[in-house]
């Protein structure tokens, strides 16, 4: 299923039924007094989260969302039937945002979590109601309230512990496949990786989340490549892997790679751009002679990072830094 991220919905709760308008006729009593039922309330529309749902993909589909109305009222003081509320399933995660004054409304981080998008309109009061001490048949009712209506954002934001990014082609998507049960696509060209990828990671006898995007490049920020659209689902995270290829085994190239990317953060956001940043230096396997050079000068131009050489293919390096991921995520829980 294709991962989509963002979707604008239209949501329109039920209207309450119309109350009643009835006088009681039974054998034997010719003028029995107002009868008529209050209308059913109007069916209101919910929104939830499901852990087993991983895009808002059924969103671009259908747009608009509208509750059932609530049955109108019945002789004999018969209150009408209250409608069904709808309920919309979405992945946790997902942000909800009123469209027109670009309020976020809620942030749904657990499973299950829910709240009414739009309430259902209150039922219309039946003639009975309207019964006095000098109007002993009143023929008054009135009608049921309109339903709420608004038009929302949701907007996806992956849960994750651990974000890791870098230039397209570093190895990002073979590091999740090589450290969790994550099966992303792995081939030897740039924007392999269309989505963002997810893999839980156990370490000890705890586990943590990464999340995996598609690579970034100079001028992402601008809409270049596949732009900053997943930078997103980095929001949340704790700690930041930057995968670094080492295989030009070109000092200046790859410190700038490192520069360009991190420029590109800044550029999206502040906040993501001053969470905690360790560098992983990868495919050390092609040339070990340099390698230690290359992490050298890494070393001397970020020298408030944490630093780490590995190899995703061969797994050389990765288990130091899984239990030193895990000892980071879990003293910060």
């Amino acid at each position: 299923m294709r991962f989509i991220d963002e979707a604008f919905i239209e949501v329109t709760a039920g209207n309450g039924g119309r109350g009643c308008l009835s006088f009681r006729r039974e054998k034997f009593i010719p003028k029995g007094g107002p009868d008529g039922g209050d209308g059913g309330s109007g069916g209101s529309i919910l929104i939830e989260t499901d852990e087993s749902l991983t895009t808002l993909q059924d969103f671009r589909l259908q747009k608009k969302y509208k509750a059932k109305n609530g049955s109108q009222g019945l002789s004999k003081n018969k209150h009408g039937k209250d409608a069904e509320d709808t309920i919309l399933k979405v992945p946790v995660g997902t942000l909800i945002i009123d469209e027109e004054t670009n309020e976020l409304i809620a942030d749904l981080v657990k499973n299950k979590d829910s709240l009414i998008l739009a309430k259902g309109g209150k039922g219309g009061l039946g003639n009975s109601r309207f019964k006095t001490s000098t109007n002993r048949a009143p023929r008054k009712t009135t009608n049921g309230d309109e339903g709420e209506k608004f038009f929302i954002k949701l907007e996806l934001k992956v849960l994750a512990d651990v974000g890791l990014l870098g230039m397209p082609n570093a190895g990002k998507s073979t590091l999740i496949s090589k450290i969790s049960s994550a099966k992303p696509k792995v081939a030897d060209y740039p924007f392999t990786t269309l989505s963002p990828n997810l893999g839980v990671v156990q370490s000890g006898f705890n586990s943590f989340v990464v999340a995996d995007i598609p690579g970034l490049i100079p001028g992402a920020s601008e809409g270049v490549g596949l732009g900053i659209q997943f930078l997103k689902h980095l929001s949340r995270v704790k700690v930041l892997l930057h995968i670094v290829d080492v295989s030009s085994y070109d000092v200046g190239v790859i410190l700038k790679n490192i520069k360009d990317i991190n420029n590109e953060l800044e550029l999206y956001s502040d906040a993501l751009a001053q969470k905690e940043q360790w560098i992983i230096i990868n495919k050390n396997d092609l040339d070990p002679s340099k390698e230690e050079m290359i992490k050298k000068e890494v070393k001397k131009e970020f020298k408030k990072h944490k630093i780490f050489s590995i190899s995703a293919i061969t797994g050389n390096g990765i288990k130091n830094l899984v239990s030193e991921i895990g000892t980071k995520i879990f003293s910060l829980d």
